[in-house]
């Protein structure tokens, strides 16, 4: 069994992983986003947070690419898709050398906003949405999402060329 977050007890697991990452639906609604069609692709997926349960949660209404670097991190991607038997890609490199392009762009606790934001600019089509746990600071479009369990931001960033 592999360590791939530092989360241990359920009830935490369930909130700051799954809940946190399905929140983003909220921000696509929000937004106006229409998900039906959509590709997203999730960058430096990690233990696949918080693409997965947006597929999950969306289903065939979307189709799925998860960037990881880690190679570890990449098998056990492989392994949940065989064994949730839902259709999405694990692309095993380094964001940077992805040639690919994305409607929608998201990630969550890949770093700092002004290193993500050209990185992921260059993998999308449309959006990119970056979760924080602060609210970001500078001129930014945001969604603040308040819900019992989960206060986070999610930078909303529409692309107009």
């Amino acid at each position: 069994m592999h360590n791939l977050t530092g989360v241990r007890e359920d009830k935490d697991i369930v909130v700051r992983h799954f809940l946190d990452s399905v929140s983003l639906s909220l921000c696509l609604r929000e937004k106006g986003v229409k998900v039906e069609g959509l590709s997203l692709c999730d960058v430096g997926t990690g233990a696949g947070f918080p693409g997965v349960p947006l597929k999950i949660y969306y289903g065939e209404r979307l189709e799925l690419t998860l960037i990881e670097a880690v190679a570890k991190k990449c098998s056990f991607l492989e392994y949940l898709r065989v064994r949730l038997g839902i259709p999405y890609r694990v692309l095993c490199k380094e964001a940077q050398k992805v040639q690919e392009k994305f409607t929608v762009v998201v990630s969550r606790a890949l770093g700092r906003l002004e290193e993500v934001i050209p990185l992921m600019e260059g993998l999308s089509e449309k959006y990119l949405l970056v979760m924080k746990g602060r609210e970001p600071e500078g001129d930014y479009d945001y969604c603040k999402i308040d819900l019992p369990d989960i206060q986070s931001y999610v930078l909303f960033l529409a692309k107009t060329r």
